[in-house]
């Protein structure tokens, strides 16, 4: 999709919350400065954080959590290519993709001056065996309706599991320090807000059908703590209501290395009793992208706080696929496009220096569903050398998580400046 109108180009791998939020910040602090293109092999945004939702209230996510890319980006006047990106040369600036409607596509090449990897990550379900048999998750649309159908047709009233594999991360953010003597971690598991959340949320279905509760459900991690970036204050709070609750915790279990009809076995020899197998896998890179001189040793790009390739200036990267992010949340990935957006807008001369060059802080941010219409709002830094953690549960940070997804599909993914903060004095003002 060739343009000739002399600007320069900015080309986004990956159209879901990192890419969405990059495109609209870019052309936010650019203005018309850019041509922006966005690649991605699917043409709409899954809004992932509301599948267990839908599972758990018996709706099949499908008709709920996704959102059209096209006329959104449109709007800002940014392109779109419906496409499976399968390489990228550094040295030329190009990227390779192929179309994505039909099968039998041949391969296309967009040049780029300045790219961001907003690409995610895969999910590495395909590295668990007995998975496709045996397992359940709820991190995307099919596999949500899968769950949903299994619990409302299937259910057989037996234990069930719900916990993370080995995150496997690279060592491209190390040595960063974000805040004064701090460091972005070492994690074990990519993200563990969703299996705490899938594990209070379990507890009422079971309920509500008379079918169990907190009893029937073990929480496990491969860490010796699970959740730990919410920091140990907030995860010494959440265990002791779960204990209290009479839900069972494993810890230290180091992988997941087989799923069978009615277990799960663990790296560190241990063997869990389970119906219900809810798995978050490893998070990997995308194949094209391990070995490229700006990826990491786990294929991750590596960027410093302004989210900018050191040896490669005019490489970004943003969200899943930046070695920075850890844990994998939305809320740091939603940082990280500002900072992109800002920086850009420093290279075309639309926004200061001293504007655009605010290194990321990162934040753990996450409103988690609890069940019988109760979240959880968690708000900390302290895993990256902060002082700030925060855990509120109620009604309110459950209106909060509800609401945030009509907002963001009737604002076009536009998160308003005021909203975060917004958000905040309601949760935190309790």
């Amino acid at each position: 999709m060739p343009h000739y109108d002399g600007r320069p180009h900015v080309l986004i791998l990956g159209g879901n919350f990192a890419g969405l939020a990059c495109a609209q910040k870019v052309r936010q602090y650019v203005g018309d400065r850019a041509r922006i293109t966005v690649i991605d092999r699917k043409s709409y945004l899954l809004f992932i954080p509301n599948i267990p939702a839908d599972v758990f209230e018996d709706r099949n996510p499908a008709l709920h959590q996704r959102m059209d890319l096209v006329p959104i980006l449109a709007k800002d006047d940014i392109d779109f290519i419906h496409g499976e990106v399968t390489a990228v040369d550094i040295a030329a600036r190009n990227v390779t993709f192929r179309p994505a409607e039909r099968g039998g596509a041949e391969d296309h090449v967009e040049h780029y001056d300045y790219v961001i990897f907003a690409l995610g990550a895969r999910l590495a379900y395909d590295r668990i065996e007995g998975f496709a048999e045996h397992g359940h998750t709820v991190s995307d649309l099919y596999h949500g309706e899968k769950l949903r159908r299994y619990l409302n047709t299937r259910y057989a009233g037996g234990p069930i599991a719900i916990g993370s594999a080995r995150f496997h991360q690279g060592d491209g953010a190390d040595g960063l320090e974000p805040y004064p003597g701090g460091s972005i971690p070492r994690a074990l598991a990519a993200c563990e807000g969703p299996p705490v959340e899938v594990m209070m949320s379990m507890a009422t279905w079971l309920k509500d059908r008379k079918l169990g509760g907190p009893e029937n459900v073990t929480v496990f991690t491969p860490a010796p703590m699970i959740a730990e970036d919410a920091g140990e204050d907030v995860v010494k709070q959440l265990l002791t209501l779960a204990t209290k609750m009479g839900f069972n915790y494993w810890n230290n279990t180091q992988d997941v290395t087989r799923l069978t009809a009615d277990a799960i076995e663990f790296a560190d020899g241990r063997t869990l009793p389970a119906e219900v197998k809810i798995i978050f896998p490893d998070w990997v890179a995308h194949d094209f992208v391990k070995g490229l001189p700006v990826s990491d040793s786990e294929g991750f790009i590596k960027t410093d706080l302004l989210m900018r390739n050191p040896d490669h200036p005019e490489v970004f990267a943003c969200g899943d696929c930046a070695a920075v992010t850890v844990p994998k949340l939305g809320a740091i990935g939603h940082q990280q496009s500002d900072i992109i957006g800002l920086q850009l807008g420093k290279i075309f001369g639309t926004v200061d220096a001293e504007k655009a060059d605010v290194p990321l802080k990162p934040e753990v941010l996450c409103i988690g569903d609890m069940g019988d219409r109760k979240a959880f709002w968690l708000h900390s830094n302290s895993w990256f050398g902060g002082d700030r953690q925060i855990l509120k549960m109620g009604r309110v940070p459950y209106f909060l998580k509800m609401r945030y997804r009509d907002m963001f599909f009737a604002a076009d993914g536009k998160v308003p400046a005021w909203g975060l903060d917004a958000a905040e004095l309601i949760a935190e003002g309790l």
